[in-house]
């Protein structure tokens, strides 16, 4: 059971390092969905929703929004590094069907390298009109700040987050099977050494 269940150092490494990401990714989109659905803005008749607190208060809902953000770029780089060969490999393939030859991937290389292609660029607009967000004065300004003003740079967060979600999404989706299998045996490893080291106490006490 334990041979057939061992997980490799590097792949355990590349779960945990996935489930961090997710669950980065989860705090961001779950505090973004509620700036989303409750904006802020000014009280009035225009903003119903203002002062509405959903489990926690808007600020800390900010700060969650704004660390797990963080969180995730940084562990996202760390993600992009680690596969850095990968997309090497596939650009190199690229070229190579481009100029008439062989690229060697079939659909579903094809359907995973476009899927984490229009990922990378999502995040990457996501992360980077969130940093301008992060850093730009609040208010009802209209003037125009680092080549557009407050609002557009809020579209282009908002619209990058929700497709970047979605690309996410189709990503877990299509290596579903990697990832329960990979879940699977860690518990499984885990389930098997919990017996042992009770053994093992038992033995110590009983002596």
């Amino acid at each position: 059971m334990s041979g057939s269940t061992r997980v490799a150092p590097q792949t355990r490494k590349m779960w945990w390092m996935n489930i961090m990401l997710l669950s980065a990714a989860l705090a961001t989109m779950l505090s973004g969905a509620y700036f989303l659905f409750f904006p802020g803005g000014f009280r009035g008749g225009r903003n119903p929703w203002y002062g509405v607190e959903l489990l926690f208060s808007r600020t800390t809902w900010d700060n969650i929004h704004t660390w797990g953000g963080i969180l995730m770029i940084a562990i996202a780089t760390l993600h992009l590094v680690v596969h850095w060969s990968w997309f090497v490999r596939m650009g190199k393939r690229i070229i190579s069907e481009l100029r008439g030859g062989c690229g060697c991937m079939n659909r579903y290389g094809r359907l995973n390298l476009a899927l984490n292609l229009v990922l990378g660029l999502m995040f990457l607009l996501a992360a980077i009109s969130g940093i301008v967000l992060l850093f730009l004065p609040h208010g009802r300004e209209v003037t125009t700040t680092l080549l557009w003003t407050r609002k557009s740079w809020d579209v282009l967060h908002t619209w990058s987050g929700t497709l970047m979600i979605i690309a996410a999404i189709l990503h877990i989706g299509i290596h579903w099977r990697w990832i329960t299998k990979v879940t699977r045996n860690i518990v499984h490893t885990a389930w098997d050494k919990e017996p042992s080291c009770s053994r093992m106490q038992q033995g110590t006490f009983s002596a």
